[in-house]
């Protein structure tokens, strides 16, 4: 089955931990405000969405009662739309408000094309 997102198990593991402490989590794929184009992590409703927003994927991550929704701009989007993100994360400090920054480490985004097969599997 296509997806738009996907985690590293580094990543689902620093998610478990977040959603234990902090409670029910939510992504946005930073634009370049604050932090590069990282994806910023936040309690779920702590960073509103609207009609400018596009929900890429509701991420269920084993041990997490509830799907985590990862969004991104529309305007964004289009220039995104074409391509798969992972989400890792590596040790550092990111300059926004993540919710993973006082832990020592940093979500980061892999990416790559989506292929033919995906594009139009996501499109049906």
């Amino acid at each position: 089955m296509a997806s738009r997102v996907d985690v590293t198990p580094a990543a689902a593991a620093l998610m478990r931990q977040l959603r234990e402490q902090h409670g029910p989590l939510m992504f946005h794929q930073s634009g370049g405000c604050c932090d590069g184009s990282s994806p910023m992590c936040y309690l779920e409703g702590e960073f509103r969405t609207g009609g400018s927003d596009v929900l890429l994927q509701s991420l269920v991550i084993e041990g997490v009662p509830e799907p985590i929704t990862f969004w991104m701009s529309a305007s964004q989007f289009e220039l995104w739309k074409h391509t798969h993100l992972t989400v890792d994360v590596v040790p550092g400090r990111g300059a926004g408000f993540s919710l993973e920054a006082p832990e020592g480490v940093r979500f980061l985004i892999r990416s790559r094309l989506l292929t033919e097969a995906e594009l139009a599997e996501l499109a049906a």
